[in-house]
């Protein structure tokens, strides 16, 4: 099997050939049709993130078939395509796994963090974790929905039912989460960089009623904010867009320092809080809710070998949607 593989944070991946391994217990092995490259994906290249397995191949947005299956699996079955999130693994025996808070499991494995990913031709997972993607037929097209589309669903889910809702940092999450507000019928208001006419024109495209930098304030008060940017100088802008009792909801891995704001920002109710990882409870119910509401996503492929340049590119920002690498 080829694989990109990070041998030290901060140096570029390494191509490798590698041997195709059995599937254990309870694994199966999947042979990629395409993973997109996530934001965390550039945490982990860049050390930002704490104590990676290495060497690792990273990659957590992943889709592919089935090739084989090991001892005790029933389901997925070899031929099936399934999709493999961030959230590779956990213990089931924590206090967080028994009161379904899985996505806070003490003895987590991640996929493209500590346990291998798939910037790969083939890779090995967990059959517990990995859902089945009938219905969906593109491969490229999906594999932004595992983890783009499942963090900001649940980031959804914890800013409420508010009507008017912006998103701040318009890139893979935001492009997918749009398109489901709109077909709720919900208010979305875009924030972008300084000068991103071509993410607020995107915003716009999918229904967005404004698209504007971060520092303006929205044409409304918001109901609620979710931060995708990793730029803590956000989270006060975003509190001061918020109503009375409007929430601000941190969807990312990992952010700059938040900066010193007054509190009067937060007074009022204002809530300010964090999303972590994933539930499989969260991807059965995103899965089902993107294909009602005819989410698509803006994807722009590169051979797997270009895994370094499809990394450079989305911390330049050269490309709007997300980017896929293909083996």
């Amino acid at each position: 099997m080829k694989a990109m593989v990070l041998r030290a944070t901060g140096a570029p991946l390494v191509l490798e050939e590698r041997p195709v391994r059995e599937p254990g217990a309870g694994e199966i092995r999947v042979r990629v049709e395409a993973c997109a490259v996530c934001r965390t994906d550039l945490h982990v290249v860049d050390g930002d993130l704490p104590n990676p397995r290495l060497p690792i191949i990273p990659g957590h947005e992943i889709v592919g078939i089935v090739e084989a299956a090991g001892r005790g699996v029933l389901h997925p079955l070899p031929g099936q395509r399934v999709g493999i999130p961030w959230l590779g693994h956990t213990c089931g025996r924590c206090p967080y796994c028994r009161t379904d808070r899985e996505n806070l499991c003490d003895e987590p494995l991640f996929t493209g963090y500590t346990r291998d990913g798939g910037f790969a031709s083939h890779v090995i997972a967990d059959a517990a974790f990995a859902f089945p993607l009938e219905g969906y037929d593109d491969p490229v097209a999906a594999s932004p929905l595992m983890c783009a589309g499942l963090i900001g669903w649940r980031s959804l889910r914890i800013a409420g039912d508010g009507a008017a809702v912006g998103l701040y940092g318009f890139g893979a999450a935001a492009h997918i989460l749009a398109q489901v507000l709109v077909w709720q019928g919900r208010r979305v208001h875009a924030f972008t960089r300084a000068g991103d006419t071509a993410a607020q024109e995107m915003a716009l495209s999918l229904g967005a009623v404004s698209a504007t930098d971060s520092g303006t304030l929205p044409p409304e008060p918001l109901d609620a904010a979710i931060i995708f940017a990793p730029v803590g100088a956000l989270v006060p802008l975003a509190l001061a867009a918020v109503k009375k009792g409007g929430r601000v909801v941190c969807g990312g891995i990992h952010m700059s320092p938040i900066p010193e704001f007054s509190y009067d920002l937060l007074w009022e109710e204002r809530q300010l809080v964090s999303v972590a990882n994933l539930t499989r409870a969260d991807a059965r119910e995103f899965l089902a809710i993107a294909r009602q509401a005819g989410v698509t996503t803006r994807t722009t492929r590169y051979p797997l070998e270009q895994a370094n340049e499809a990394l450079a590119d989305l911390r330049a920002g050269r490309f709007q949607g997300a980017a896929v690498l293909v083996p």
